[in-house]
């Protein structure tokens, strides 16, 4: 259901790979309990940051697992949330112009 409406881009620090060489790495991280998946994720940011879900990337930051999520909130603003893959932290929120 939820997959159906995200575009998932992964991106490494070194640049970008392939389709998949992403599904895979992601595949192994998630098995490997490594990260947290995306759905328990978007249940753990919902309540603070209701809205629809625009974009969604898997991004390694400095050797740090990230799900960048793009947000249209209800008053019409997209706001970007930077959020810890390994733990559901949120590392950063911003809006974008």
């Amino acid at each position: 259901m939820i997959k159906n409406i995200i575009i998932l881009l992964f991106i490494t620090a070194s640049g970008i790979t392939t389709a998949s060489d992403d599904h895979d790495e992601a595949k192994r991280l998630l098995d490997s309990g490594d990260i947290l998946p995306l759905e328990t994720i978007l249940i753990q940011i919902r309540s603070s940051h209701p809205g629809k879900i625009l974009e969604v990337e898997f991004e390694t930051e400095h050797s740090q697992k990230i799900y960048e999520i793009e947000l249209l909130s209800a008053d019409g603003k997209v706001n970007e949330l930077k959020i810890d893959a390994t733990n559901g932290n949120i590392i950063s929120t911003e809006k974008e112009h």
